[in-house]
């Protein structure tokens, strides 16, 4: 069952001294605590805000994109909450049409996952151990 809820505040959390977006429940009290790291806190205060950066995030990045395409978010689900993190899928509308990318990035994981599956530790330490510093580009250590 869907639970509409929209954001409440953000605040610090005085134990873990960690940000916590707070969501509460449209047609109730009920309320959601989400807690978030510190750049990602900083991001959602800076739109509260309405605090321009001098140059732009990603969020901005994400938001000019899917105006250029002509798309809005519909809504976002939480589905899932595993070892501490929360999973969402996000909907989007376009002409119309709401759709998710949720089938596409489970697809790719799985994809993902069966690839990195074949590649035994062993022969990525041999790989990691043959690269030269051309290999490495401008950031070796």
């Amino acid at each position: 069952m869907e639970v509409e809820m929209k954001i409440r505040g953000l605040m610090m959390d005085p134990v873990t001294n960690m940000p916590i977006v707070i969501l509460k429940d449209n047609s109730g009290d009920a309320v959601l605590p989400i807690w978030v790291g510190i750049y990602e806190a900083n991001a959602i205060a800076l739109e509260i805000e309405k605090v321009t950066t001098p140059r732009p995030m990603t969020h901005d990045l994400i938001k000019n994109v899917l105006v250029g395409l002509d798309t809005q978010v519909h809504k976002v689900v939480v589905t899932e909450l595993r070892e501490d993190t929360f999973y969402a899928v996000i909907w989007i509308e376009r002409q119309g049409s709401v759709i998710s990318i949720e089938d596409d990035v489970r697809k790719n994981s799985k994809l993902a996952t069966n690839a990195s599956d074949r590649v035994t530790s062993e022969e990525l330490r041999k790989w990691l151990e043959g690269l030269n510093d051309e290999d490495l580009g401008r950031y070796k250590m």
